[in-house]
């Protein structure tokens, strides 16, 4: 994978962090530094472990599957892409049982953001990527990407609030498709 690919995925990972942040900001209503540096750490944190353990447990058994790997790529970007992309036509949940000043609550989402992290993981095991100091990077820059679009998230949610509807999630799928579609391109051809 490139550097760009990379940032583009880190980006489309995001996403999901960048959603629950802008509700998570719209309930907040003003600036609170505690919650939204614990927030924005726990995501980008958990966004960038969860990769290192889906490579981990994938990089021991990667040979033997290495003649299909990139269907396996493509076909856990595309699953996970088309997920947030039906995820972001699906009507909100009553976001007023959330408080996303609680510790407890803050793991969970941070949890909850980042599986589709650990799936990525599974996929950088089947790209080459055979050594931690090949992982190192995509691992931070995913769990820079995550903490930075997430704090950007509680601020939006704070200023703006509900005045508009953003399919952010939407353009996450889309991202991780066409990553996955390039993926399997590159070894078919």
């Amino acid at each position: 994978m490139s550097d760009l690919e990379i940032w583009l995925l880190a980006i489309g990972l995001a996403m999901d962090c960048l959603t629950v942040a802008i509700a998570s900001g719209i309930l907040l209503k003003k600036t609170e530094w505690k919650p939204m540096l614990a927030i924005a750490c726990s995501f980008g944190f958990f966004q960038g472990l969860m990769p290192l353990i889906g490579w981990t447990g994938a990089h021991h058994f990667s040979y033997l599957i290495e003649s299909i790997d990139h269907w396996i790529a493509f076909g856990i970007l595309c699953f996970l892409g088309v997920r947030m992309i039906l995820e972001s036509f699906k009507e909100e949940e009553c976001k007023q049982e959330l408080n996303p000043t609680n510790y407890k609550v803050i793991l969970a989402l941070s949890v909850a953001t980042s599986i589709d992290a650990l799936a990525i993981g599974v996929t950088f095991a089947f790209l080459d990527m055979n050594s931690l100091s090949a992982i190192t990077s995509p691992v931070l820059i995913i769990g820079f990407v995550s903490f930075l679009l997430s704090l950007c998230g509680l601020f939006f949610g704070i200023c703006c609030g509900n005045r508009w509807n953003l399919r952010v999630e939407l353009w996450g799928g889309v991202i991780l498709i066409v990553i996955g579609s390039k993926i399997l391109l590159e070894h078919l051809y």
